[in-house]
This record gives structure tokens, C-alpha cells and sequence, in this order.
């Protein structure tokens, strides 16, 4: 379970484990690599996992944000030279949520499409924006109240990214931080969780990662401003696939509306869809059965014979 240097000098954690073809996964904002292994560590005797921690969480909790990116550019760039590292030709990949953003990141910016032996989507829109020629974005017919809740958020976090840490706000502050956070977590899933609650949990600074992505200021507010301004649109870019392409896809999700993954799954000639009919945006946690038997599928469907590994530095 290395650390690998990357191009600024930090050093990002990636947990590794199992032996065979290379699997590359991205994960969801939040998420740290250990939170794979029941589905990941019985497929290890027939294929390596490689599972990189974002900065902010986990192992990469103390990498610093580069000055002059965004979130999303940052991670591929983060994914690109931990490939090269490990001198990687093909590879699967498992992609999920912001970790799916970061692989579409790569096919639009670079080569990466030429590097997929097969592909895995999970639950992410191609493009998070929503206008008229795309309607199925981040919150769907709700995305302007989506911008404006996270608007809010980032303008009182900017005020006080000084101090470091969340437990550090006053306490009036964290109750303003408390009520935009609930507004959220209402929009994104109908929580019934109360004011005072929520309240509450801010105040503890042991409960606030059961409601906050992070307790770091500046990385909540990069994560935040990276939403409130993603403007990139991937439809383009998926469409450079000419490997199988699987999409896992809750039909209940509010993130993103199933409609648009299946717009996006039609329009791959060698792609398939996998509903989740129970789950929201994390099938992985509502139907985690169904989920590890569709995932052992897509393993063992696309499990290659061993061909030679040729240099990722060099091809990209």
C-alpha cells in the first residue's frame, strides 16, 4: 500500500492488492479505498486492484490542493501520473460518481480511451451542468435550487477558510453552515433529519464526518466550488469507447437522473445498463448483494488473457 509522488511533489496514498489483470478504481467523493474490499478482495487471486485515495481523505488526507486546479483536473492528473508510475498499457476501470468524472476527465483531455480494456460507470452523469440541451444533470429539474444552496455554502466557507478546520467556526457560524447543509442533504434524498439535529452533530467534532465530506475548510470548499463551476460536458468524450462499457445505474437516484444514463447507454453501440431499481445514487450501499454479484459478472465477463504491458508514460 504505497505512496506515489506526484507532479507537485505530494504524496497521494493508493491501496493495492491481488495479482493479475490491472483494475483501476476511482471512487466517490468521500469514499476511502478499504470501503471497496468486500466487494473487490475475493476477485484478488485474478486481477489487481488499484484503488487510489483522493486528496482530502484517507491516507491522501494531508496532500495539498494545487494552486492553479480544480478538483476533477486535479485527480486525473493525480490518476495520469500514478499510472505512469506503475507503467501501465491496459487496464480496466471502475468508476464511480466523482471518480467516473475523473475517468471522463481523461477521455476528453487525453488519451486515456486507448488505455480501457473494458469500463465500468457507476451512477454519474457526463455532464453535471443542466441547460437546454441537457436536462438530466446534477439534481435534474432542481439544479438551479442545487447552485444556489452550494453558492451560499462556498460564500460562508471562503469567509472563514482561514481557520483550517470546522471545528474551529463559531458557533453561530456553524449553525448558518448547519441550515444549508440540512437544505442539501433535503434535496439530495429527502432526509428527515431536523434543524437542531443537524445542529447538533456540528457541533461534535467527532459526528461531523456523519454529515461533512471532510472537516477541512479548504477542502470542502474546493470540492464545493468544483460543482458550483464544473461546466465540462463528456458525451463527446464516452463516445471514444470502443471497449465494453457497463453502466450500473439507480432508477431511484435524485443526483443524477436515471434518464439521462440510459440516453448515454443507448447511444454506446457496445454498452449495457445495469439497473438498480431499489438504489438511489449508491446501489453499492442499498443493494450491496446485487451489487457484488454484477460486479463479480463484469469482472469475469472481461477478464483477458495475459498480453504484454507496454509503457502508459510513453502511449499518453
Amino acid at each position: 500500500m504505497p505512496f506515489y509522488t506526484m507532479p507537485d511533489a505530494e504524496q497521494l496514498f493508493v491501496r493495492e492488492y491481488g495479482q493479475g489483470q490491472p483494475v483501476l478504481v476511482l471512487s466517490g467523493l468521500g469514499m476511502l479505498s478499504w470501503q471497496w474490499a468486500a466487494f473487490l478482495y475475493p476477485h484478488r487471486k485474478n486481477f489487481r486492484f488499484i484503488i487510489p485515495e483522493w486528496r482530502g481523505f484517507g491516507a491522501s488526507g494531508n496532500c495539498k490542493i494545487p494552486s492553479d486546479l480544480d478538483a476533477i483536473s486535479s485527480h486525473w492528473q493525480d490518476v495520469r501520473s500514478v499510472l505512469a508510475q506503475l507503467n501501465l498499457d491496459k487496464l480496466m476501470v471502475i468508476a464511480y460518481s466523482m471518480g467516473a468524472t475523473t475517468a471522463m476527465h481523461g477521455l476528453h483531455y487525453d488519451h486515456f480511451a486507448q488505455h480501457i480494456s473494458a469500463y465500468l460507470h457507476i451512477d454519474q452523469s457526463p455532464k453535471i451542468s443542466v441547460d437546454e440541451a441537457w436536462a438530466f444533470g446534477l439534481f435534474g429539474s432542481r439544479h438551479q435550487e442545487f447552485i444556489g444552496i452550494l453558492q451560499e455554502i462556498s460564500l460562508l466557507l471562503a469567509q472563514h477558510v482561514h481557520l483550517g478546520s470546522i471545528r474551529k467556526l463559531e458557533s453561530s457560524v456553524r449553525a448558518a453552515l448547519a441550515a444549508l447543509w440540512l437544505r442539501f442533504i433535503q434535496l439530495q434524498n429527502g432526509h428527515k433529519l431536523s434543524l437542531k439535529s443537524c445542529e447538533f452533530i456540528l457541533n461534535q467534532p467527532r459526528l461531523q464526518g456523519l454529515l461533512l465530506p471532510t472537516q477541512r475548510i479548504d477542502y470542502m470548499l474546493w470540492y464545493i466550488n468544483n460543482y458550483l463551476y464544473h461546466r465540462e460536458d463528456y458525451r463527446a468524450a464516452l463516445s471514444q469507447l470502443s471497449c465494453p462499457v457497463t453502466f450500473f445505474s439507480g432508477v431511484q437516484s435524485r443526483l443524477y437522473p436515471f434518464e439521462g444514463q440510459r440516453l448515454i447507454a443507448e447511444s454506446l453501440p457496445q454498452a449495457k445498463q445495469v439497473l438498480f431499481n431499489k438504489s438511489g445514487h449508491a446501489p453499492l450501499l442499498t443493494e450491496p448483494v446485487k451489487f457484488a454479484k454484477e460486479l463479480a459478472r463484469f469482472l469475469k465477463e472481461h477478464h483477458p488473457a495475459p498480453s504484454t504491458v507496454n509503457s502508459f508514460r510513453t502511449a499518453i
